[in-house]
């Protein structure tokens, strides 16, 4: 419910004579006098309480610059630290870069030395295998005076044997032909 403008200013030209029949100890003049020392008492509050507050937001603003420069200086901290950070990674890679190259150079010297190893095995395999055909002449020389030896045997035996018969049959002849 809304009220109307009439009802708006019948209600400010009675309020003051209904606050003063409220306070029935009081006359209207000591009453007026009352609530002019208090509104003044609350306007010097009140300018009080602006002053506070207007106290407050200056330190509120030295406050807020304070940790604003604490945050530029974090900021500027860290950005230092993480610089630092990047030269240390910095010098880490070109440690790993380092040893990397030194790795590769290591490596590069044991195939070398596996090369190396590799030629001086196979000239060894060589001049083994060459010692190994020389052993194998020398069995192949002895194998042919074995065959030769046996050929020599085998002929010795038929002909002794050849004789054996021969005399064999000589000796039965002549054992026949004696009377």
């Amino acid at each position: 419910m809304t009220l109307a403008r009439e009802d708006i200013e019948f209600i400010k030209a009675h309020l003051g004579e209904w606050l003063t029949e409220q306070s029935f100890a009081k006359p209207p003049a000591v009453y007026e006098i009352e609530l002019r020392e208090r509104m003044v008492r609350v306007e010097e509050e009140l300018r009080h309480q602006r002053e506070l507050i207007q106290t407050i937001l200056v330190q509120m603003d030295k406050r807020f610059d304070a940790v604003d420069k604490r945050f530029e200086q974090m900021q500027l901290n860290m950005d230092k630290r993480f610089e630092a950070i990047d030269k240390r990674f910095e010098t880490v890679d070109k440690r790993f870069e380092q040893m990397q190259l030194n790795m590769d150079h290591r490596f590069d010297a044991v195939d070398k030395r596996f090369e190396q190893m590799q030629l001086n095995m196979d000239k060894r395999f060589e001049a083994v295998d060459k010692r190994f055909e020389a052993v194998d002449k020398r069995f192949e020389a002895m194998d042919k005076r074995f065959e030769e030896l046996t050929r020599r045997l085998d002929r010795f035996m038929f002909w002794s044997f050849g004789l054996t018969v021969s005399v064999g049959a000589l000796v039965v002849a002549a054992i026949r032909l004696w009377p």
